[in-house]
């Protein structure tokens, strides 16, 4: 049977290391174990239930579609999911989690618990190793049931009975109110002895303080405070606990176009959404996370700032070959499905700017000084000096030739402004003179370069006619400031040209059949991200009333659990790209913070 789940019916449920998706029907379609990047154990988010799945809910007839929880919610400000269906039999209710942890296996508990009546109910395991591929050997242990294949082992504790059939794992029992019966996986190296048996109880009290726990350091008390806490909960589960490294998404290949080849990997640190990331959690209190990850900046990039990647794996690892997955169909045929990113091996000269910029910010709100931090900042400009003039991919990795990005010249103007502010503070030395001339350089270049005098807009790249999303961000920057007459053009401009029939905003111009200028056929959805950047600016420019009423159609967009994909697709009124992703979050408390700042805010 194939997945049944659009892109926005999925929950998310994660212990800060990896993460599972639940649809709204009780199946775990996607889980990668033990971490984030590793191969997916259930991938029928991918493909069909032959790639692996886990459905707990109500016993239905197996000839049809399984019934949808007719409500679902998390716990308070958690990453606890629970579902509820109504039956014929009576009520029932599904507690999904994964406890937070340090180094014990990972372990995804799932709670079923009566509510009214009797209900029969179905719980079917089909775990399938290495994304589909590995159909594993199960058997029992000491009265547990383990699956084997190759380095992996994943456990199945319950105290309901199991049986085997179809190379699936079976349960069917009955749940009275107020009885509560327990399922728990955990993963561990198949060479280990047996990991400790779990204790879901004690793990679902303990999980659910965690998260109160850490939502109480959050400092924002706005209107929006619903929507900025669950983003905040999101991007808190995509930080990788060890190392303090964000992944973008932890999925891949979910399609920017359904049915077509956008599909690609996000399971790994982007040096730009982890640094924006980062300056979200500044922002709101929290700074242990920035602290980790500049950490893990420093680990990552180490000696070698020359050679800055765009992108690292989740413990600094360079090397992200990318792959195809042949045996996987895709996500409504969606081909191919990718492993790993190649895009880590491109120029993005922006990237210098975003990290110089979080790197600023915390330096500002009262990081604990670090001096390799500072002396990091200084080599990237070093590196700069000698490159900010060569074209790049830009910040949406295109795969054509190479350009001279605006948004890439502006963030290289980003770069030297905030290390020129950091020497002037003090708390670095450099050749001051020398840099200020450099920072007017570059200001100059793009002035002259990347700007249509015709039309009054800055445009995607030098000499051409395209417009591109990221120009809002000049205002943001403060590369010019909001009243520039050349910043309202650009915003009215990009307005006219990139803004679909529902008012979002596109990343630039696709051609649908042909190869764009991303070197990639096909079309794609409204880029959330580009759009709540399309809020901010006019909020700037004076128009708080446009502002708020973009921002709250964006807001809309979010499914009940308040969860963001890449980007909206406007013909079909549906999320598409990986999900949940931290690039659309991120704005999403930005946005809000500068409207609460500007009392621009309904009701």
């Amino acid at each position: 049977m194939d997945v049944a789940g659009r892109i926005e019916d999925y929950a998310l449920i994660g212990d800060m290391q990896t993460a599972a998706l639940v649809c709204r029907d009780g199946t775990v379609d996607w889980l990668c174990l033990p971490r984030f990047d590793s191969h997916a154990v259930f991938a029928g988010l991918l493909g069909t239930e032959e790639h692996g799945f886990w459905r707990l809910g109500p016993a239905h007839n197996p000839d049809a579609q399984p019934p949808s929880a007719a409500r679902r919610s998390y716990r308070g400000d958690s990453l606890v999911l629970e579902s509820e269906w109504d039956t014929t039999r009576g009520t029932v209710r599904v507690i999904d989690f994964m406890p937070p942890r340090d180094t014990d296996a990972p372990q995804l508990v799932r709670i079923v618990e009566g509510v009214s009546g009797r209900v029969p109910m179905r719980s079917a395991l089909r775990m399938r190793f290495s994304y589909g591929r590995v159909v594993p050997w199960v058997h029992k242990v000491d009265g547990r049931t383990v699956a084997v294949a190759g380095p992996d082992s994943v456990w199945l504790d319950t105290s309901a009975e199991t049986y085997g059939k179809d190379l699936t794992t079976y349960s069917d029992f009955t749940v009275s109110p107020g009885e509560r019966i327990a399922f728990t996986i955990s993963w561990q190296p198949s060479h280990k002895d047996q990991p400790a048996l779990p204790e879901p109880e004690n793990a679902l009290t303990a999980t659910e303080d965690f998260w109160r726990e850490w939502v109480d350091h959050c400092t924002y008390h706005g209107p929006y405070r619903e929507a900025v806490v669950r983003s905040l909960i999101t991007l808190k589960a995509l930080t990788y606990a060890p190392t303090g490294g964000i992944v973008a998404a932890p999925t891949t290949s979910l399609p920017e176009d359904i049915g077509g080849s956008r599909n690609w990997d996000y399971r790994f640190t982007w040096l730009r959404d982890a640094a924006i990331t980062l300056s979200s959690l500044l922002r709101t209190g929290y700074r242990e996370e920035a602290r980790a990850w500049r950490e893990w900046l420093l680990r990552a990039v180490a000696g070698d700032p020359e050679n800055l990647q765009i992108m690292y794996g989740i413990a600094g690892e360079r090397e992200l070959g990318e792959t195809e997955l042949d045996w996987l169909p895709g996500y409504e045929n969606s081909q191919p499905v990718r492993a790993g990113n190649g895009a880590a091996g491109q120029l993005q000269l922006d990237v210098y700017g975003e990290v110089t910029e979080a790197l600023h910010l915390a330096h500002m709100t009262g990081l604990a000084r670090n001096d390799y931090a500072s002396l990091l900042q200084l080599k990237l400009i070093r590196y700069l000096e000698d490159h900010w003039d060569e074209p790049d991919e830009g910040i949406w990795e295109v795969r054509g030739p190479r350009r001279h990005f605006v948004h890439s010249k502006v963030m290289a103007w980003v770069a030297v402004d905030r290390t020129i502010k950091l020497i002037e503070s003090g708390d670095a030395d450099g050749p001051l003179e020398k840099w200020r001339g450099l920072r007017d350089d570059i200001h100059r270049d793009v002035c002259e370069k990347g700007y249509d005098k015709e039309r009054n807009t800055f445009t995607q790249s030098y000499g051409s006619k395209e417009l591109d999303a990221s120009l809002l961000l000049i205002p943001q920057m403060g590369f010019l400031p909001p009243d520039d007459k050349r910043v309202i053009g650009t915003i009215e401009a990009i307005q006219r040209e990139l803004s679909t029939s529902d008012g979002f905003i596109l990343r630039y111009p696709t051609s649908g059949e042909d190869e764009g200028v991303d070197g990639l056929e096909g079309d794609e959805g409204a880029f959330l991200a580009c759009s709540f950047w399309m809020a901010d600016d006019l909020a700037m420019i004076g128009r708080v009333d446009e502002a708020r009423k973009l921002f709250e159609k964006l807001l809309a967009l979010r499914n009940d659990l308040g969860l963001l994909a890449e980007e909206w697709d406007p013909r079909l009124q549906r999320q598409v790209g990986n999900f949940p992703q931290a690039f659309s979050h991120v704005p999403l408390i930005d946005t809000a913070l500068r409207l609460t700042a500007s009392g621009a805010y309904g009701g």
